[in-house]
Formats: structure tokens, sequence, C-alpha cells
């Protein structure tokens, strides 16, 4: 999605350290739901951010993206499940 990434609120627990993994999400938009994380997936680091793949409350699969030295959090990809 890149530019077209969606903010998000994003309340995390904290363990070791702040922000150890997400556990509910909201887009920043009128009317948003708030989805709970029932399951972190997958995680993965780069230079400056953290990206999580999260299956939701929902169902559906998440991939959350976190901006270290901004604080930003963004909704970077979406898939509906199939089952």
């Amino acid at each position: 999605m890149g530019a077209m990434s969606l903010k998000l609120k994003v309340e995390c627990y904290s363990g070791y350290k702040a922000d150890e993994r997400p556990r509910r999400f909201t887009a920043r938009t009128p009317k948003a739901r708030t989805y709970e994380v029932k399951e972190v997936l997958d995680q993965w680091y780069g230079v400056g951010y953290q990206s999580f793949k999260v299956r939701a409350d929902d169902g559906n699969l998440y991939i959350l993206k976190h901006d270290e030295k901004g604080d930003v959090w963004t909704l970077e990809s979406f898939r509906r499940n199939e089952r």
C-alpha cells in the first residue's frame, strides 16, 4: 500500500520492551471499529520499523507497521479470511 497506508491507533502489550506486540487496533477514521488481535502470526524488523502479521477477532489477516522514529502505526496490508 505504501503512500496509501492507513494510519492506526494501536494498543500494545509492553513486556521487556515498549510496544512489544499489538493487542488491538483502530483506524484513525470516524466510526472506526476496534479490532482485537487474536494471534500474532509473524513479525519482522527493518531499519527504523517493525511489522506484525496478525489475525484479528474478525478472522481476517492484517499487516501492521510501526515506524519507530515517528511512533506511527499504519495498516500495510489486509486479507479477508477465505474460510
